[in-house]
């Protein structure tokens, strides 16, 4: 049997921006319950959930984090997540399989940027939340600041359940106002003492607790009839309607901490187990085709992989939580994606990097197995004669892309392994082999993901390698109608080569109407891979060019499409006429043609008042309102257009549209300028033309590439 069943299982994540005090939380809730003997401290490197070597190094949490700790006949699964949003995949993985998040926010710097990121997952998940304000004992900490600026930005169902007595240094006391009584620490923090109410804080509390209770019947009608009949609530009745409005999102209960002095974790706990949600609380799972699944231990076995894992002698570890039934080991499980059978040798319950092994877990449980050998993140195990298959974790786009080269001969393959190893644990993390660029290329979120990425594959994998710009894949285009004809002639002695095309080439758009002085015979329209269309007509009349020949001159002109006359890159959007033309009866051959069709179209090409694109892209930048300005002078001198400025919250939304080529090193900059208080997403938006100057130089560049490689 079990230790624990579902309804005793609580699974919580701790979200907050980076600073906030989450991992020393976790380590408060780990000590309070008798789990460790000794608080770990981040400054001395020991806490237990930044157990890894990296976050030792940097002194902040990069991965998430499963511990676990039992706390009066309950067993609390706790995931510890990083503050930045480099790391935003671990935080979004996290949140999927918790069941009530609990987001900290600073007392000396209020709602910082990084909680606003994090809101919206939450929101999209609809997770029951708890707020805790941290860091009550700094002298700078303003609490009544930080829970407007909540309201402002998570709304009125943020209501406090406590505040403190006092803050800064001499902060000893909070008052909670569901108990109506004050906590009471020593200096070690750790067990209060409970005490009254003092007189002075009576008439406040009163307020604050009338507050709660109106909070929680109005969001329950036959509390609301309690209410109006008997003026109050007992302290179960609060219990029961605050469970009930936090599992619909209706109410987000705020408590009071400072995690660094053990002063309020434990009431904390208390409320995770008397009032957050279980797993069999929450609204049903929905599989992909519509079907509903309980989470009960007695049904059919699932569970889903939100994270893995890869360790130095141990191999791949991956983290699942159970939906349905009883997973023991032994147990042969089908992946729904695959198709492929995964047998459950080993299970183990998570204590940051110390695992203990188990031989079952129940419906709601959250632990982890070795050795699943074609099971990755997101996919579905569950037992044979089922098709479940629950909704995948989406992971936002990146932000950052930079080309990654091995610095030593013969290594090319090793790095695809690393790389390869890298994407298999972090689903943010893109790897690109561009056939265009000729560059491989990493996707991420930020610098900071990707000095992780690099720590990891020169550290783990022993691989020198080095990051470069990638080059910007600008596009071509033409902006007026040209005419060119090329003769290829070549006599080598025995059979020679002979191919004359006459071409007319426009810029094509949609609705172009056809050509009036030329015969059209056939018309062939491209879908180009890269975007944009090539419409090839064949105008040919009097058999001045055989048939034969007119998809070797296309296939020269696609040739020259694929390496632009201007800098190499893509052409697109042009419409291609063949009208006239010469042959041999003797010496025309495909490769003539093919040699005249390609030469014609780039003299044609160089005619038509040519065009450079630039990718440019739509850019959102979140910030105080007070570093406004310094983040618009940036994005300008970026080439930026600043389409406008929203609020949001508490924030300024700042939106652009800046060139691709301008954004390299963005994400260190922005961090640099803003203190790390700012946070942008970008997404492509279109190509638009380069600006004159920069197509000159762009032109010149390439040409003297070209002619190095043909010296």
């Amino acid at each position: 049997m079990p230790e624990f069943d579902t309804s005793h299982v609580k699974n919580i994540v701790l979200l907050g921006h980076a600073g906030a005090g989450k991992t020393t939380l976790a380590e408060c809730m780990l000590f309070e319950a008798g789990l460790i003997s000794r608080r770990g401290n981040i400054s001395e490197r020991n806490t237990t959930g930044d157990y890894h070597e990296l976050e030792q190094e940097r002194g902040n949490s990069i991965f998430s984090k499963l511990l676990h700790t039992k706390w009066r006949g309950y067993k609390i699964n706790i995931l510890d997540t990083p503050g930045y949003d480099d790391f935003v995949g671990e935080v979004i993985s996290a949140l999927r399989v918790a069941d009530t998040g609990v987001m900290l926010l600073n007392a000396m710097m209020g709602v910082e940027v990084g909680a606003d990121i994090i809101w919206e997952y939450t929101e999209k998940f609809k997770t029951p939340m708890i707020f805790a304000v941290n860091k009550l004992d700094d002298d700078n900490a303003d609490f009544d600041r930080t829970v407007k600026e909540a309201k402002v930005h998570f709304g009125n169902k943020v209501v406090a359940v406590q505040y403190p007595h006092q803050t800064g240094v001499g902060f000893h006391e909070i008052i909670d106002v569901l108990r109506m009584t004050m906590y009471k620490f020593n200096n070690n923090g750790g067990k209060p003492e409970k005490l009254s109410i003092p007189d002075d804080e009576k008439k406040k509390a009163d307020e604050l607790h009338k507050e709660l209770i109106e909070a929680i019947a109005s969001n329950d009608e036959t509390l609301m009839e309690k209410y109006f009949d008997k003026g109050e609530l007992d302290e179960d009745e609060m219990k029961e309607g605050l469970k009930k409005a936090m599992i619909n999102h209706d109410l987000f209960p705020l408590f009071c901490l400072s995690a660094e002095r053990n002063m309020g974790s434990g009431r904390l706990m208390g409320f995770i187990d008397n009032v957050c949600p279980s797993a069999n609380e929450i609204p049903s799972q929905t599989t992909k085709n519509g079907e509903k699944l309980t989470c009960d231990a007695n049904g059919p076995a699932c569970m889903f992989i939100y994270k893995t894992i890869s360790e130095p002698h141990v191999g791949e570890m991956s983290f699942f939580k159970v939906y349905s039934g009883t997973i023991k080991v032994g147990m042969e499980l089908v992946n729904e994606s695959t198709g492929v059978s995964e047998k459950i040798n080993q299970l183990f319950l998570v204590e940051g990097n110390k695992r203990t092994s188990t031989h079952e877990l129940v419906a709601g449980d959250i632990g982890a197995t070795l050795k699943l050998k074609n099971t990755h993140v997101n996919n579905t195990l569950h037992v044979k004669g089922k098709n479940y298959e629950l909704p995948s974790i989406e992971f936002p786009s990146y932000n950052m892309t930079v080309a990654i080269e091995s610095l030593k001969k013969g290594e090319e393959e090793k790095l695809s392994q690393a790389l390869h190893q890298l994407r298999e644990e972090d689903p943010t993390l893109l790897v690109e082999i561009s056939s265009e660029l000729k560059q491989t290329l990493i996707h991420c979120q930020g610098d900071m993901h990707l000095a992780v990425a690099k720590w990891k594959i020169e550290h783990l994998h022993r691989l020198d390698v080095q990051f470069v710009k990638p080059k910007i894949a600008y596009r071509e285009t033409i902006r007026k109608m040209a005419d060119a004809n090329y003769r290829h002639k070549k006599q080598s002695g025995g059979a020679g080569q002979f191919g004359e095309v006459f071409m007319r080439i426009e810029p094509w758009y949609e609705g172009i109407p056809e050509p009036k002085d030329l015969n059209v015979r056939a018309k062939d329209v491209h879908d180009l891979d890269w975007g944009g269309k090539l419409v090839f007509y064949n105008c040919i009349v009097g058999g001045a060019i055989d048939t034969r020949f007119l998809p070797s001159i296309l296939k020269g002109v696609m040739e020259k499409m694929h390496n632009g006359p201007l800098t190499g890159s893509y052409a697109r959007d042009i419409r291609v006429s063949v009208y006239d033309g010469k042959m041999h009866p003797v010496d025309s051959n495909d490769i003539s043609f093919k040699i005249a069709g390609l030469q014609a179209f780039r003299q044609a090409f160089q005619q038509a008042d040519p065009q450079i694109l630039e990718p440019v892209y739509h850019v959102e930048v979140l910030c105080p309102e007070d570093i406004t300005g310094s983040v618009m002078g940036d994005l300008q001198s970026r080439r930026a257009i600043v389409e406008g400025i929203d609020s949001e919250g508490h924030f300024q939304k700042i939106i652009a549209k800046v060139p691709l080529a301008e954004m390299d090193g963005y994400s260190s900059s922005i961090r640099s300028i803003t203190q790390g208080r700012a946070k942008f997403r970008m997404e492509f938006k279109a190509y638009e033309p380069v600006p004159f100057d920069l197509q000159r130089k762009l032109i010149d560049e390439y040409s003297k590439t070209e002619k190095e490689e043909y010296a």
